[in-house]
């Protein structure tokens, strides 16, 4: 999410009111999560385990609850939640509104584009040009959708991150204030859900084809000309390359790097980083050749199993 303005790092500290390390003017223009930081960003870090990836990201101011060892062009913020007061900046700079109609604030829609008048629109919307959204679809607030995109019925785009910080009482929801970007020439298929960003952009490249009852997560990254086939489940903050197929019922845990070109055969659970330019299949899946091997020796068990007298 970016600021505007940017708020200097004793504006922020003061809104937290918490302890803090650099220069009072230091200028923060964003607030990210670790997936998605770039130079300016603020990100927040609460494990020992973690600090060190935080630290060392491209982000410049850290929210922490451990006084460190400031990193050289970087600013520290000391909160005993670090967590907790994300959230709160999140919210502050990014509250939620309810859309009381069928359109929101600040909606752009290109004349050519066909919209069903069943279809709800939130605040920040774009739709391009010759695109089509079909009855039902509800778009929540910050997507933007390219031109000659197909989204059909039913279909939410935007939803909130699937993504909680486990406390003693239960599970707080964290804030989402990111956006979905659809690129040109996406068709969705029939009752589909792409959820936005934390506080990134989750992103469909061009040319993707997405077939029915598919979950997009939050903060994924989907390269052009991807073809999902129905039932498809990928988590949170994957990247998928260019021409990647998932064949039907495919599912995809978060944080995992799909290559160029990989084609995942149907009801297959991937468990890891995949190459691209191989076929693969399973659950976990492994390339397919090798997985057809430990299928065929396993169907000989019971023979082998027979001739041990096991």
């Amino acid at each position: 999410m970016k600021l505007a303005p940017a708020q200097t790092l004793s504006q922020i500290a003061q809104l937290l009111n918490c302890e803090f390390e650099g220069d009072p003017n230091f200028l923060i223009t964003g607030i990210n999560e670790i997936h998605k930081v770039v130079p300016g960003d603020l990100v927040f870090v609460d494990h020992p385990k973690y600090y060190e990836k935080a630290l060392q990201s491209a982000a410049t101011t850290i929210l922490i609850n451990q006084k460190v060892t400031c990193p050289a062009g970087k600013a520290l913020l000391f909160s005993d939640d670090p967590c907790r007061d994300f959230n709160k900046l999140n919210r502050h700079f990014s509250p939620w509104k309810m859309v009381l109609s069928n359109r929101g604030e600040n909606v752009q829609i290109a004349p050519s584009a066909q919209i069903h008048p069943s279809v709800l629109i939130g605040n920040r919307v774009s739709i391009g040009s010759n695109s089509i959204i079909h009855a039902g679809v509800v778009i929540y607030d910050d997507v933007n959708i390219g031109e000659d995109c197909i989204i059909h019925a039913n279909t939410v785009l935007g939803g909130d991150a699937f993504y909680y910080k486990a406390r003693p009482e239960g599970r707080e929801k964290m804030h989402t204030c990111g956006s979905v970007e659809i690129e040109d020439r996406v068709e969705i298929g029939v009752g589909c859900a792409i959820d936005r960003g934390l506080t990134g952009d989750t992103r469909i490249g061009a040319g993707t084809k997405i077939d029915n009852h598919v979950h997009v997560g939050h903060d994924t990254v989907i390269g052009k000309n991807c073809l999902f086939a129905a039932q498809v489940g990928i988590a949170g903050c994957v990247v998928v390359e260019d021409n990647v197929i998932l064949w039907g019922q495919v599912g995809v845990p978060s944080d995992v790097v799909l290559g160029k070109g990989a084609i995942v055969l149907g009801q297959s659970g991937i468990t890891k980083d995949l190459e691209g330019g191989k076929t693969y299949f399973g659950s976990p899946a492994e390339e397919v050749r090798q997985k057809y091997r430990e299928l065929a020796l396993i169907r000989k068990l019971p023979q082998v199993i027979e001739k041990l007298n096991i």
